[in-house]
């Protein structure tokens, strides 16, 4: 297994997520970056000979944009927003895909939320950014299907990450979610791993291109 950071600043957040995997290697991606990310999969093709499994899991938005009203957000914080959220599903799955194809194909997953669809005050910019990866998601899967590699998303519910740190009225959404919630409650970190384990598995042999919800059917909920 291959795990990535950022920068120097995030590296120890990542060694503590690696201490209990076997070998791990450890490579630093800035996905604004595309001689960076040619040197990342330069690094998992000479150590793995190939790619079972891609797992985007990257989101970023200026903590000003987070908050307040989305039409005062600026050029350049949409261009970040969507760069760093979106659009770097496109390079990686393009450097992965030639690596997944030595293994008779291969499995992309990505992580969304609710908001490409419905207005969640405070998470502005970055309902934009899940409304664009989520129609990636689905072009993606057209056009690798046919080699065999699989692209689709996860829409968790709110959880508490680092991220999520960052969103105004977090707990207010957390609340919200439990009370509305079919299950009566939020959901677990576990509950979404084991999600994107049976999308990573064979398991999910004949699914792609589709956006499963993990949210205790929050979804589903109109009122």
């Amino acid at each position: 297994m291959a795990l990535a950071y950022q920068n120097q600043r995030l590296k120890g957040r990542v060694e503590k997520l690696a201490v209990d995997l076997r070998d791990p290697v450890l490579v630093e991606c800035d996905v604004t970056d595309d001689d960076g990310i040619a040197d990342v999969f330069a690094r998992v093709e000479e150590r793995f000979d190939g790619l079972d499994v891609l797992v985007h899991s990257i989101a970023y938005a200026l903590r000003d944009d987070l908050g307040g009203d989305f039409s005062k957000t600026g050029r350049e914080g949409f261009r970040i927003a969507l760069d760093v959220s979106a659009y770097s599903l496109l390079p990686l799955v393009r450097s992965a895909a030639p690596l997944m194809e030595r293994r008779g194909g291969g499995s992309v997953v990505t992580m969304t939320f609710q908001a490409s669809e419905r207005v969640f005050p405070g998470y502005n910019i970055m309902g934009t950014a899940k409304a664009a990866l989520e129609n990636e998601v689905r072009q993606l899967a057209a056009e690798y299907g046919g080699r065999n590699i699989r692209v689709n998303a996860i829409s968790a519910g709110p959880l508490e990450t680092l991220a999520a740190r960052g969103i105004h009225g977090f707990l207010d959404m957390k609340k919200i979610h439990a009370e509305r919630a079919p299950m009566e409650r939020n959901i677990t970190h576990e509950e979404v791993a084991k999600t994107a384990l049976f999308l990573c598995s064979d398991l999910s042999s004949g699914v792609t291109g589709s956006v499963i919800p993990v949210d205790a059917g929050y979804h589903i909920m109109a009122v």
